[in-house]
């Protein structure tokens, strides 16, 4: 009996050796509540200080072939939210891998990357292309969408439930594409509301 429980516990001890050699797990659940406290206060600075609600498609920012002023204030909080939301995420990922006594850049960890950045690329580009047509109305939904493809990529190297964030944010995505004059709401849902459910689930999940 006793061989077979040391038998038992050596197969789940290979397991876990297995999945943390090709499965990044330093992710930080208080790095996805942040994430999501930066985007739900950007959406209401947006919404409430600088007047950013587009209702359609077409939205009236190009003023003598110029972006409207309060657009640039936008894009520029925007760049702000990306940068602390990125910075906390590496900092608390580093600081959780230091703890385990494991490295936060290995093989693992730049594979995930490649796999995000190429859709996160594709719709980068995609943004600036809506930028310069004025098609402002479809920016929030676009994001959600190119960034739950960059999630269900990144799942197949980290946590199986950074898929589902990946799939719920896509599909709020597209709610947010035909419902236009609420996508800076759903915007708010997914960057916002469902990263912090997302960090609390991993935090109490996987870090107590």
């Amino acid at each position: 009996m006793k061989e077979e429980q040391d038998y038992i516990r050596d197969i789940a001890d290979i397991r876990s050796m297995m999945e943390r050699s090709s499965k990044f797990l330093s992710l930080s659940g208080w790095a996805g509540i942040m994430a999501g406290i930066y985007a739900l206060s950007g959406a209401f600075i947006s919404y409430k200080f600088l007047d950013f609600n587009p209702d359609a498609i077409v939205y009236s920012t190009i003023n003598s072939g110029n972006l409207y002023p309060g657009l640039l204030n936008v894009i520029f909080l925007a760049i702000i939210i990306l940068i602390l939301a990125i910075g906390t995420a590496i900092f608390l990922s580093y600081r959780k891998a230091d703890k385990k006594g494991e490295k936060l850049w290995n093989p693992t960890s730049k594979r995930l990357l490649i796999n995000m950045a190429i859709p996160l690329i594709a719709g980068g580009l995609l943004i600036l292309i809506l930028l310069s047509k004025g098609l402002i109305g479809l920016i929030a939904p676009f994001t959600l969408i190119f960034y739950g493809l960059a999630l269900y990529n990144a799942g197949k190297f980290t946590y199986e439930v950074v898929k589902i964030l990946g799939l719920i944010e896509i599909g709020l995505g597209l709610i947010g594409a035909y419902f236009v004059e609420y996508g800076l709401l759903f915007w708010a849902l997914g960057f916002g509301v469902v990263h912090i459910i997302y960090g609390i689930y991993i935090h109490y999940r996987f870090e107590k």
